[in-house]
C-alpha cells in the first residue's frame, strides 16, 4: 500500500499504466505548474483500478478560484480538448478544468479545501486500504464492476453491502480499521 500519495515517484515502479501516466505528468510539468495549489494524485490509477477509460484526476487546493481559473487557462489551453468549468459539489464551489494529452485526459479539480482533506483523497486511501485487506480477488471484482459501468465508489459499495449513497458511506469507513 502507498503511504504517501503526495509523491508521485510509486508510480515508476507501478503497471504499465502507471508508469504512463509518471512519464506524461512529467513530461508536461503538470505538478510544477501547480505547485502552488498542493496538488494530489488522485482516483482510480494511483491504486490500481483504472479501466482504459480512466482519466488522471489532480486536486488541488485554490482560495481564489478566478485566479486559480486563470493560472489553468495560461498553463493549460493549449493542450487538446480545453475546457474549464466552475461547479458545486455537496455545497462546496469547484473549478475544474479538463483536456488531452497524447496518453490520458487530465482533470484538475479545485476546491477552497486543503487538498489531503478533499473527498476524492480521503475516498482514495480508503480504497487503498479497503483493497490491501481484501486482496486481489476483491481487486478484480471492482475492476469488473467498473467495465461494466459502475463508478468506483459505487462498486466498493456494492461489494461491500454499504446502503445509502455510496460516496457518503465510504467516507464513514475513514475512521474504522477494518472492512
Amino acid at each position: 500500500m502507498i503511504e504517501n500519495f503526495r509523491n508521485i515517484e510509486y508510480l515508476k515502479y507501478g503497471n504499465e499504466r502507471q508508469k504512463c501516466a509518471f512519464s506524461e505528468i512529467k513530461k508536461h510539468r503538470i505538478f510544477e505548474k501547480l505547485e502552488k495549489y498542493n496538488p494530489i494524485l488522485t482516483g482510480t490509477i494511483p491504486i490500481g483500478i483504472d479501466i482504459p477509460e480512466s482519466d488522471l484526476d489532480i486536486i488541488c487546493e485554490c482560495e481564489n478560484h478566478s485566479e486559480f481559473s486563470k493560472h489553468l487557462l495560461q498553463e493549460f489551453s493549449d493542450n487538446k480538448d480545453f475546457k474549464i468549468y466552475s461547479t458545486e459539489q455537496n455545497g462546496i464551489e469547484s473549478t475544474i478544468a479538463e483536456f488531452r494529452t497524447d496518453n490520458f485526459l487530465f482533470e484538475i479539480f479545485g476546491q477552497n479545501i486543503p487538498t489531503e482533506e478533499q473527498n476524492a483523497y480521503r475516498h482514495m486511501n480508503i480504497e487503498s486500504r479497503i483493497l490491501k485487506e481484501k486482496g486481489i480477488d476483491f481487486e478484480e471484482k471492482i475492476i469488473k464492476l467498473k467495465f461494466s459501468g459502475i463508478k468506483t465508489e459505487p462498486a466498493f459499495a456494492k461489494l461491500l453491502g454499504l446502503n445509502g449513497n455510496s460516496y457518503v458511506e465510504l467516507l464513514k469507513l475513514d475512521s474504522k480499521e477494518g472492512v
